[in-house]
């Protein structure tokens, strides 16, 4: 049942998997083309689409290609509450299961065993698992990272509720010992990281990630690039899907050696390390990246440093903040391209008008894995006549190609690559 809910194409051959996701992008071309009609534009070609669309591009691994894994403690279906996995059921149902990742296809062994590991420690634990808050109980997600180097992180999160340092630097030595001397020594871990949360979801900045053995960062390297990756740093959850979508940006882009591209990385909560940017910076003449978390510009400029790039800029604040000021006093001769890849909340409002607002951006790439959700509304925003009230003065772009990536076999998802010109 768990495979069937979190990896629902899992028995259909893998082409057959790539034509049911290359129809649901149709339907959504079609809407956009339709929404488009409503607006008084008609951009409609073959197939009632609303630009053409390429075929999807497969991923180059197709099975245990996740690089990262976020398992739950919950209730397992024998209704044991140590459970470690992922969750089938609803709250509203009140049918919530924890079940073992030992059969999902798109989750890499180490991920599995590491996974298993954990559950073996919190089940010899006196400490309760923390299901909900206010119930108490302490033990709670566990994150597994991976990395086509070799190296393994394991970040553990725990509630602290009413422990005292002591209790808690009691809890720690008891983790950091079991991986390192005692049965988890053979997850071979380069990294095993504490935090302590009180959220459901917590930034470094909310409730610090612990080291409590191992390396600080693990390393992963993409098109010849080298990347440190911390413990809340954002990264394609498909490494080998990456470097084909980011390839495919490139040549899209038309970014030549006078091309300014600028990377608007709008991410919440997770750092995005303006990967995009600096794996064209090559071909490119300068890199503008846009991120909000701090440690992740921190983290963008120690990899752009470390792998020779010198034609970047960073800026750390939030994109519809930044990026207004940065368009509004635009006077750089040289092209401009802009690539942005959204959360699934889409382009606040604010940076879709100063995209659409500056006359210099001629060409943008909007990469999104949930097109049919707020995505649809930026580009409608990006597309419809211009509109003083909204202050959407600028020329309106067009959808001019779009090109699907399998980046999560097994999986409904796709990320959908839409070239907007103008």
């Amino acid at each position: 049942r768990l495979a069937n809910v979190v990896t629902p194409l899992w028995r259909l051959p893998y082409k057959e998997q790539l034509q049911v996701k290359y129809e649901s992008q149709k339907k959504i071309l079609r809407t956009l083309a339709s929404r488009l009609e409503e607006l008084g534009i008609d951009v409609q070609k073959p197939g009632g689409l609303c630009c053409p669309l390429r075929p999807v591009v497969p991923s180059p691994v197709i099975n245990g290609y996740r690089n990262k894994s976020t398992f739950s403690v919950n209730r397992g279906p024998d209704g044991n509450p140590k459970t470690v996995g992922l969750y089938v059921g609803t709250g509203r149902a009140r049918n919530i299961v924890c079940v073992k990742a030992n059969h999902m296809k798109n989750i890499p062994l180490k991920h599995k065993q590491v996974a298993q590991c954990y559950e073996e420690f919190i089940r010899c634990s006196p400490l309760d698992p923390c299901i909900l808050f206010h119930e108490g109980g302490h033990w709670r997600e566990l994150v597994v990272r991976t990395t086509s180097c070799g190296h393994t992180m394991a970040i553990v999160t725990f509630h602290p509720q009413e422990l005292g340092q002591e209790p808690l630097a009691t809890q720690k030595a008891l983790l950091k010992e079991f991986f390192t001397c005692g049965p988890g020594t053979v997850c071979a871990l380069t990294s095993l990281y504490f935090q302590e949360s009180t959220m459901t979801r917590c930034s470094h900045e909310q409730s610090p990630f612990q080291l409590l053995y191992g390396q600080s960062h693990i390393f992963e390297e993409l098109l010849s690039l080298k990347f440190r990756i911390s413990p809340d740093a954002f990264f394609q959850v498909n490494t080998g899907g990456a470097e084909v979508l980011y390839q495919a940006v490139g040549e899209l882009s038309q970014a030549g050696g006078d091309t300014v591209l600028l990377d608007v990385c709008c991410g919440t909560g997770e750092q995005w390390l303006c990967t995009i940017g600096l794996s064209l910076a090559h071909q490119v003449s300068k890199i503008i990246g846009i991120e909000v978390v701090e440690k992740a510009i921190e983290d963008a400029r120690w990899n752009a440093a470390f792998n020779g790039i010198s034609n970047c800029e960073f800026h750390s604040g939030k994109a519809e903040a930044i990026l207004p000021q940065l368009l509004s006093s635009w006077e750089d001769g040289r092209p401009l391209v802009v690539v942005v890849n959204p959360s699934r909340a889409g382009l606040h409002y604010r940076v879709v008008q100063a995209i659409r607002n500056c006359k210099s951006i001629r060409r943008l790439l909007y990469i999104c894995c949930k097109p049919e959700g707020e995505a649809m509304r930026n580009f409608l925003e990006l597309c419809c006549p211009p509109d003083p009230g909204k202050k959407l003065a600028g020329e309106p772009f067009s959808p001019t190609l779009a090109i699907p990536f399998d980046m999560f076999p097994h999986t409904n998802h796709c990320e959908l690559v839409l070239l907007f010109t103008r």
